[in-house]
C-alpha cells in the first residue's frame, strides 16, 4: 500500500475502496447481474484465488461491467485451482479452472463481453435429483 501524502491521496483511496465495496454489495438482485464466484477454500487461496479474485473485482469495475463478484468455499476442483462460478443471467453456470489474470481477462472480454465460452471449462459430471 502507498503512502498517504495529501487529502487527495485520501481521497483517492477512499474512491476506490468505496468502489470495490460496492462491485461486492450488489447482493439486493443478483439473479438480475453477472456473478463471478471465486473458490478460495484453503487450495484456492494457496494457488493465487485471492489475486484472481482482486483482478476481478478491479477490472470489472475499470471496464464499467456490472457484476456481484464474491467468494465461495471449496467447490471440488483442487486440481484446478483457482476456480471460479461464472452466472451470466438467463444462462447455465460455467465453472472455469486455472484462472489466473491472463484468463480472467480473457473470460472479461470473450465470455462476458461477447458470449463466447473460453477453454478451461470443468465439465458438469453429475445429475441432480430433478432431471
Amino acid at each position: 500500500m502507498t503512502k498517504i501524502k495529501s487529502l487527495a491521496d485520501l481521497k483517492k483511496l477512499k474512491d476506490e475502496v468505496q468502489s470495490k465495496i460496492k462491485l461486492r454489495e450488489k447482493g439486493d438482485h443478483p439473479e438480475n447481474l453477472i456473478q463471478i464466484k471465486v473458490s478460495m477454500a484453503t487450495c484456492g487461496i494457496a494457488s493465487g484465488a485471492k489475486d484472481t479474485m482482486n483482478f476481478f473485482i478491479q477490472e470489472l469495475d475499470h471496464q464499467g461491467i456490472d457484476a456481484l463478484v464474491t467468494q465461495t468455499g471449496c467447490m471440488g476442483y483442487c486440481y484446478a485451482e483457482p476456480t471460479i462460478e461464472l452466472s451470466i443471467p438467463g444462462k447455465e453456470p460455467v465453472v472455469y479452472g486455472h484462472v489466473d489474470k491472463e484468463k480472467a481477462l480473457e473470460i472479461i472480454n470473450k465470455h462476458i463481453k461477447l458470449n463466447e465460452l473460453v477453454d478451461g471449462i470443468i465439465p458438469v459430471n453429475y445429475k441432480t435429483i430433478d432431471d
